[in-house]
């Protein structure tokens, strides 16, 4: 990942939606849904709204630009590329998080239960932290 990447990020988590920040709010600090979720996260050449690695979950907020054809095709190619990377990709629409937040999380809450309830690992795990380093038997 580049700096430019990183640079975008950050950018992103600075001049937030009302609707990012009120998302960001129920997401955070692994409350209510005991997982940890990052914010405008980059995952390979993307950058997510909200991600939780563990659960290979992405969450998008959609304002009303996302119903414009050309970019419901750009969003689509997007969610494809992710997808095939193992992730499972959710839209919301901003207005669902501002007027109905129990409403927003119930339905994530509903897609992490999905997501525990499935026996299939993802075959290709995420490296574990301080990823380089080989077990005594060289692994």
């Amino acid at each position: 990942m580049g700096r430019d990447a990183l640079e975008k990020a950050r950018r992103l988590r600075r001049d937030e939606t009302k609707a990012e920040q009120a998302a960001w709010d129920l997401l955070r600090n692994r409350q209510p849904l005991r997982h940890k979720f990052r914010r405008q996260q980059p995952v390979e050449k993307r950058i997510v709204d909200f991600c939780c690695f563990e659960l290979r979950l992405i969450i998008e907020l959609d304002g009303s630009v996302h119903a414009q054809p050309s970019q419901a095709r750009r969003d689509e190619r997007r969610d494809r590329e992710l997808q095939a990377l193992g992730f499972k990709v959710l839209h919301f629409p901003n207005g669902l998080v501002l007027s109905n937040p129990e409403g927003f999380v119930a339905k994530v809450e509903a897609a992490i239960a999905s997501i525990e309830s499935s026996t299939t690992p993802h075959p290709c795990p995420l490296p574990r932290k301080g990823g380089g380093e080989k077990d005594s038997q060289g692994y």
